[in-house]
């Protein structure tokens, strides 16, 4: 029983996309098909929603790198107070 998505039901997937676990399961509800052909078609879904190019989990090019550097400050913060409290002892 292999029925043809409606468009709700399709947008319905297509908004799970984030959460695959989910999306498959309505996929799976929606068109009786077994789990291995019902990851496939949403793993599809997936690829045609992506930029080309883009990998799946991958950040846009365009991403700023926010978190680093202020990773970094801490990072020397804590090795600078480190090492003033160790040549004082």
């Amino acid at each position: 029983m292999n029925e043809p998505l409606s468009p709700e039901t399709e947008a319905a997937i297509r908004a799970s996309l984030s959460n695959k676990i989910h999306a498959i399961k309505l996929y799976r509800e929606a068109t009786g098909v077994g789990l291995k052909e019902a990851k496939d078609a949403v793993e599809r879904m997936a690829a045609e929603s992506r930029p080309s190019g883009e990998l799946p989990g991958s950040l846009p090019t365009n991403a700023p790198a926010k978190g680093c550097f202020g990773l970094m400050v801490l990072g020397g913060v804590v090795l600078g107070a480190f090492a003033v409290r160790h040549l004082l002892t």
